[in-house]
């Protein structure tokens, strides 16, 4: 069975007691599995006040937003060639073409399918992880990814996952990361469109990957 079958099949069932359920994973299962890194990315929700109801691999693969998405393209571009230097003035400039182009082959979704503002509100957040953790579970393990780049829900996925008592390690630059239950490295990092310098959104995180995975 494929993966986007298995999402689907996921899905149905999940969304009946989500609203506005949206849907996410996969961008495109041929370009995920003939990667030589399989990448996932998690993140918290969509910000969506108009009510969900649609799905995050399509607008993935329609280009996305800048406001997340360029860091995540120049994280893979990096990720891709991981034991190059890529200069900043080589990921400086991402445009729509740029985006689509990089992140074809990436996994992306949300631990909380219901839609949000654009600041998590953590009680609620917090409640609908927990008692979708089984389903967060399962469509983690559907994926088998060599790295997964937690955006800010590193904690919550060691939650969801059952994976709060095992070892949290820190790269040479503190950079925190733990191994998930197939003993691949999960990072926990912050989201990509965090008020910090981009650059340094981007190297600080490929410069742990290369410590840890490299």
């Amino acid at each position: 069975m494929t993966i986007s079958t298995q999402e689907s099949v996921l899905f149905e069932d999940w969304k009946i007691n989500r609203e506005g359920f949206v849907f996410d994973g996969v961008v495109s299962e041929l370009d995920y599995l003939k990667s030589q890194i399989k990448l996932c990315f998690v993140l918290k929700e969509v910000n969506d006040l108009g009510g969900g109801g649609w799905d995050l691999r399509e607008f993935i693969e329609g280009g996305a937003r800048w406001q997340t998405f360029d860091n995540v393209s120049r994280w893979v571009t990096c990720i891709r060639d991981i034991n190059s230097n890529i200069n900043w003035s080589e990921l400086e400039n991402i445009d729509d073409d740029y985006r689509k182009r990089a992140l074809r082959s990436i996994c992306a979704f949300n631990l909380k399918k219901s839609p949000g503002s654009h600041t998590t509100e953590r009680a609620s957040f917090n409640a609908v992880v927990s008692e979708d953790k089984d389903y967060i579970k399962k469509q983690y393990d559907l994926y088998n990814a060599d790295i997964t780049v937690c955006c800010g829900t590193g904690w919550d996925l060691r939650l969801a996952l059952e994976l709060n008592d095992s070892e949290v390690f820190e790269t040479s630059r503190g950079i925190k990361w733990f191994m998930n239950k197939q003993n691949k490295p999960v990072f926990i990092y912050v989201h990509p469109a965090a008020r910090v310098q981009d650059s340094l959104i981007v190297y600080g995180l490929i410069d742990a990957i290369r410590e840890v995975y490299v």
